[in-house]
């Protein structure tokens, strides 16, 4: 039997989920293919389950297609009904279990600590007590929701076997990376307390071992856009170029979207520019309700990744209020950057969580729920703000988001062939 050479498996919650982590595997999946690995796996979950679990998707029929040697693995469960959610796992598990008994050079990246770096870990574990001593190095990347949702729920619940759990299983990887500096600094932080009140050790090896790997970005669906394209885009939506507010993101509380809506009935400028609301979530609805009197609120819950340069590239401006909520901070915001590489209208956000590592000096900045101030700055960015004062922006933004250009970020994190 012929195997590849070198083999890269993320495991991770891929594509239709809308979320920018999803498009950060397709990222490191398609650098891997020129950094000499020839196999590239992503391990992920069946439709069916991302569709019960609530999550906001993609349209299916209108997926980007993956490079030829990437391959989307999604195990069916293992088991019955009996066995509720580990069904899922252990098709995971199990899965993985078989690609390290090739012998085959092996890189495995978790992204989501929890469950994705269980699953390495307990795959890892099985295979090798099998028998099979695989070839692999293991990666594990904290998004930020694994700090701020998972250990933030455990500590202010006082269930610390479970923070001890999670920090075990990450420690246990051969290298720990965080999306962010603002996530490396909550992950000690958390630490700190898990160590106060258990007599663990987590918070040094934290400190001294995680690196910051900031979410890759393909530039150039963002760059150099053909205007002609941009403009054809906004007349199918009924849209004109620098005529609408965009808000292109998960349509949640901690996303800022209702201080959005409220303030867009405030701002002077709702006679010159619509509000466009692109994006599913479990706000969506109640949004949708909050402005059925408003005819120039517009919801659009199909947009693919063509489309989304393209809004960016044609909007007044683009707003992500985002906010800090008990379940939730922004921990990097890679919309921010893609919009920054896109152009167009300036942004308009918060210094919540990772977002000003995200965005650098590029972008309008107002206070987290300061309904007010964000009408405010709205109607400053479309009304008053010069043509010259908006393409400094533009330019500095675009230099600042290109550091998150895809192969530099893989280059730095992952070992050479």
């Amino acid at each position: 039997m012929t195997y590849p050479s070198r083999r890269l498996v993320i495991v991770v919650r891929a594509d239709p989920v809308i979320c920018g982590h999803a498009g950060e595997a397709r990222n490191l999946a398609e650098v891997a293919l020129t950094r000499g690995f020839d196999d590239v796996r992503l391990l992920t979950w069946p439709i069916p389950a991302l569709q019960a679990a609530g999550l906001p998707l993609k349209p299916l029929d209108r997926l980007l297609p993956y490079s030829p040697g990437i391959t989307v693995e999604r195990p069916e469960p293992v088991g019955d009904y009996r066995v509720p959610d580990g069904r899922h796992l252990a098709g995971l598990t199990g899965r993985l279990v078989e690609l390290l008994a090739e012998p085959v050079p092996t890189t495995c990246l978790s992204m989501y600590l929890v469950p994705h770096a269980a699953v390495v870990a307990d795959a890892l574990s099985a295979a090798r007590a099998a028998g099979f001593d695989p070839d692999v190095r293991t990666i594990a990347k904290a998004v930020g929701s694994d700090v701020t949702n998972v250990i933030r729920s455990c500590l202010r619940e006082d269930r610390l076997g479970a923070a001890i759990a999670l920090f075990t299983t990450f420690l246990g990887n051969d290298r720990l990376v965080a999306v962010s500096q603002y996530t490396k600094d909550e992950i000690v932080a958390a630490a700190e307390q898990v160590d106060a009140r258990c007599g663990t050790g987590f918070a040094e090896q934290s400190r001294r071992r995680v690196e910051i790997g900031y979410p890759p970005i393909d530039v150039s669906a963002y760059l150099d856009l053909d205007e002609a394209d941009v403009d054809a885009a906004l007349a199918a939506r009924g849209l004109e170029r620098d005529g609408y507010i965009l808000f292109l993101s998960r349509v949640a509380r901690a996303k800022g979207i209702y201080d959005l809506v409220i303030a867009y009935g405030q701002m002077h400028c709702r006679s010159r520019v619509k509000l466009v609301v692109a994006g599913t979530g479990p706000a969506l609805e109640h949004v949708r309700a909050m402005a059925k009197e408003d005819d120039r609120v517009i919801f659009l819950t199909d947009v693919d990744d063509e489309e989304k340069p393209l809004l960016m590239r044609g909007c007044a401006a683009y707003a992500l209020p985002t906010r800090p909520e008990p379940d939730f901070v922004e921990t990097f915001g890679i919309a921010l950057a893609e919009k920054l590489l896109a152009g167009g209208g300036p942004v308009v956000t918060t210094l919540t969580g990772g977002t000003g590592e995200a965005i650098g000096d590029a972008a309008v900045i107002v206070e987290p729920g300061d309904v007010g101030g964000l009408a405010a700055a709205l109607d400053r960015v479309v009304l008053e703000m010069s043509d010259a004062e908006r393409k400094d922006l533009e330019i500095r933004g675009r230099e600042h988001a290109m550091s998150f250009e895809r192969t530099a970020v893989f280059d730095r994190h992952f070992p050479p062939a």
